[in-house]
Parts: C-alpha cells; structure tokens; sequence
C-alpha cells in the first residue's frame, strides 16, 4: 500500500538531530562538566538564580553585574598533591568556570544579594518598581 506523507523540512532536521545524538552517545559518559547546573525563576517581587556549585567555598566564587548581564565565575586552588590516576569518568566541575545570564529591562541590579549554603550559590535580583505614567502640565508662554 502506498502512503503519501507531507513533505517537512523540519522532519530532515529532526532525523539528523536523532543521528548525531546516535553518533555521540558513547562519547557523553567521558565529556567534563564545563559550568554548573542552574536554575532560573521569577517570583511576584524578584528573579532567582540557583547553581550547584559542589566543592567550591564561599571565597572562590564571585559575582559581577554589568549593563543588565549577571555573571558568576568560580576560580578554585589547584590541589597541591598530585596522584596519577586513569579517569573512568570525569563529571566534576573543572577548578574554573564562568556563568552569564541575561537580566530582564525591569530588574534592581544595583539592590542585589546572594546566599551560599550546601553546595548551591542564591543570587536574588530584585524587580523594579512597577512605573506609572504621569500627567505633565503643559504652560503657556
């Protein structure tokens, strides 16, 4: 029987996108871990953001706000004892990385703060005051 299929560019993607997944997933198991894991929410009165950043102290971490762009970087101390060893697997983050997050028009980057606890660094952005449009007199000459 012969079944007739519309034609869809996207469907060529999606069978190549299926393929290189295919094709890489041996390697997967054995690429590093470049940045933490994050999470990125909105309540009524801020943005949060969340990154698991295990194995790094409060020190090593450092926060920068620029032209509504948040970025974190984490630097950590090279270990002094060095021990040969064959990595089977290698998912820890690396003794550097640098996350970037692009802060919405309305948020209060100057009124920023941050808590660290248990492996995981919070940073809280404030929203900005909701702006009301106001009436302006208009004088005579």
């Amino acid at each position: 029987m012969l079944v007739l299929e519309k034609y869809s560019p996207l469907g060529d993607l999606d069978v190549t996108e299926r393929r290189m997944r295919r094709m890489f997933s041996d390697l997967l198991p054995f690429m590093t871990t470049i940045t933490p894991a994050a999470d990125v929410f909105e309540t009524e009165k801020e943005f949060v953001v969340e990154l698991d950043v295990p194995g790094f102290a409060e020190k090593e971490l450092d926060i920068e706000v620029t032209d509504h762009t948040l970025v974190v970087t984490g630097e950590r101390a090279e270990e002094t004892e060095k021990v040969e060893k064959t990595l089977r697997l290698h998912e820890r983050l690396e003794a550097t990385f640098e996350r970037r997050f692009l802060l919405p028009a309305e948020t209060d980057s100057a009124h920023l703060s941050a808590t660290y606890g248990k492996g995981v660094l919070t940073v809280h952005v404030p929203k900005l005051a909701a702006i009301t449009p106001r009436k302006v007199e208009i004088s005579k000459k």
